[in-house]
């Protein structure tokens, strides 16, 4: 997957010192205190793999715990309830 830059982003937030390059990239998000946000682009192959496998993996690292996620393949979320879909259940 290929972060991608969007008008909203205001934030960048930074690698673990201790992390390297290969690890971990510094990421652009938008943020407004609550929640932090970003967009990511699959390539031709992970959208194929998507469309017939189904499944996206989500590693957290954080130790014990993840803390509240959420994945969206929506247009955007800055027009609505980012969360709206999934309350849905």
């Amino acid at each position: 997957m290929t972060l991608i830059n969007f008008q909203e982003a205001n934030k960048i937030l930074t690698k673990p010192k201790d992390w390297t390059d290969e690890e971990c990239s510094s990421l652009l998000v938008f943020n407004n205190g609550e929640q932090s946000i970003s967009c990511w682009g699959l390539s031709w192959r992970e959208k194929l793999h998507c469309l017939f496998r189904g499944t996206i993996w989500l590693p957290v690292y954080s130790g014990s715990t993840a803390p509240p996620v959420s994945l969206n393949a929506v247009k955007t979320v800055f027009s609505r309830n980012p969360f709206e879909e999934q309350q849905n259940f």
